[in-house]
C-alpha cells in the first residue's frame, strides 16, 4: 500500500470513531449507594440509598426492581422504588421500607431491573450500562 492511501485510511478510521468515543465521554455516571439499614418498629428494615448524579443530565423518571434476598441467598421478595426526581450534579436521599423482613435477615439486594429512566426533556433510555452500585451495610447491592 501506498503512503498517502495508507494516511487517508487512518483519517478515514479516526473520523468514524470520533462520534462513538464523544458519545461515551459525555455520559457520567449515576451511583447508587446503600447507605444504611435500620430496623423499623414492628417488623421490617428501612434502607437509606443515597443517588449520586454525575450524567450531566436531570431525571424526572427514575424506577427500579429489586429483589431482596434473605440471610440463605433465597429471593424473599421483588420490591419496586421510585427515586424520581434526581436532580443533575446533586447526591440525592431516599428512604424506603422493606416490610417483614429484618435488615439483618437481607444478604443482598439485587438490582433486577430498571424499569424507567427519563431524563428531563428528553425520551426514555437504558440507564443500567451507567450504574454504579456500592452499599456501606451488611447486605451487597450487585447488579
Amino acid at each position: 500500500m501506498k503512503p498517502r492511501s495508507c494516511l487517508i485510511g487512518g483519517l478515514i478510521l479516526a473520523l468514524t470513531l470520533i462520534p462513538a468515543l464523544t458519545a461515551q465521554a459525555d455520559t457520567g455516571r449515576l451511583t447508587v449507594e446503600l447507605n444504611k439499614a435500620e430496623e423499623i418498629e414492628g417488623g421490617g428494615c428501612r434502607a437509606f440509598f443515597l443517588f449520586r448524579n454525575e450524567t450531566g443530565k436531570s431525571f424526572e423518571g427514575f424506577e427500579m426492581s429489586l429483589a431482596i434476598l434473605d440471610g440463605n441467598g433465597v429471593i424473599d421478595r421483588l420490591l419496586s422504588i421510585d427515586a424520581a426526581p434526581l436532580p443533575v450534579a446533586r447526591t440525592t436521599l431516599k428512604l424506603f421500607e422493606i416490610p417483614d423482613i429484618a435488615c439483618a435477615g437481607i444478604s443482598e439486594i439485587l438490582l433486577h431491573e430498571v424499569t424507567a429512566c427519563r431524563p428531563q426533556n428528553e425520551d426514555e433510555m437504558d440507564c443500567f450500562d451507567i450504574l454504579d452500585l456500592t452499599s456501606k451495610t451488611s447486605a451487597a447491592l450487585v447488579k
